[in-house]
């Protein structure tokens, strides 16, 4: 996203053009790449996608260049294709505290014709142990995919196309953290993790099948409040769509129909788990 400064004129005409800029969806303008600039990441047709490769010498990470302390983010992913064993695709918004604040979504490769694995996690202060697992009901290296976070002062939503897949409210009248007060960028990756990212490890990253890519396109960060100099704005005319927003009844069919089907794991539910107060709700 371009600074706000940017958008900031006495000519209207100057204006209508300068939102039009900032409010297109650019690479170039939203992102930094923190690893992999050797070329193992790449910003190709004019901003507009983004890839980011895996070979035996090196991944690739970018991050937001703003923080947001909330919004409604939104990108779309085409996961690596063919035998992507012991890789692992991400995708979250992390704070940069010690005791950080994390929405994570990472994508567990697998050998050709089995289905990916979403892990999904939620840190509050440095704290997780909330891992929900699920299968896709696509093929996810076939097509690009929306993923989508929506995180306001009420609840978390995670999204696969448009589809909710996980909430986690915030409980703080029951004891439960939630995250509201750290600033958070979005991240994403591409990293080796065979030691347990296949089938816990069992199957290992066959190099031969090297480099793997992952794509991006269509990172949203416009219906967002930006963190800068320790306060938020919101951009006007954004907030009502998202600020409040928390699943209604066909959301929330939407969200079972997921969890019936698709989810293979829950914390909630594992028998070593302590059964965390936000189960029951969540």
């Amino acid at each position: 996203m371009a600074p706000a400064l940017v958008c900031v004129s006495s000519s209207m005409f100057l204006l209508m053009i300068c939102l039009a800029i900032c409010s297109r969806a650019d690479f170039n303008w939203d992102v930094e790449i923190t690893w992999g600039a050797d070329g193992h990441a790449k910003i190709l047709e004019d901003g507009k996608l983004l890839t980011l490769t895996l070979d035996k010498s090196s991944g690739a990470a970018f991050r937001t260049r703003n923080q947001f302390l909330f919004g409604s983010f939104d990108v779309k992913i085409k996961l690596v294709p063919g035998d992507s064993a012991g890789t692992v695709t991400t995708y979250y918004l992390r704070s940069e505290a010690a005791a950080w604040d994390e929405i994570d979504l990472e994508f567990l490769g697998n050998s050709s014709g089995e289905p990916y694995v979403l892990h999904t996690n939620i840190y509050t202060g440095g704290v997780g142990n909330r891992e929900q697992q699920f299968y896709l009901w696509f093929d996810p290296r076939a097509d690009f995919h929306s993923y989508s976070v929506i995180w306001n002062p009420r609840v978390i939503i995670i999204m696969v196309d448009g589809t909710p897949i996980r909430q986690f409210k915030n409980l703080e009248s029951r004891g439960v953290p939630y995250l509201k007060s750290q600033p958070m960028r979005i991240q994403s990756s591409l990293w080796n993790a065979d030691e347990w990212a296949t089938r816990g490890g069992l199957v290992k990253t066959d190099w031969s099948k090297a480099p793997f890519t992952a794509s991006f396109r269509n990172l949203n960060v416009e219906n967002t409040c930006v963190w800068s100099s320790g306060s938020s704005s919101c951009g006007t005319g954004h907030r009502s769509s998202w600020f409040d927003q928390e699943l209604d009844s066909g959301g929330q069919s939407r969200l079972a129909w997921v969890r019936k089907n698709y989810m293979i794991y829950d914390y909630c539910t594992d028998p070593k788990s302590r059964s965390p107060a936000e189960c029951s709700v969540n």
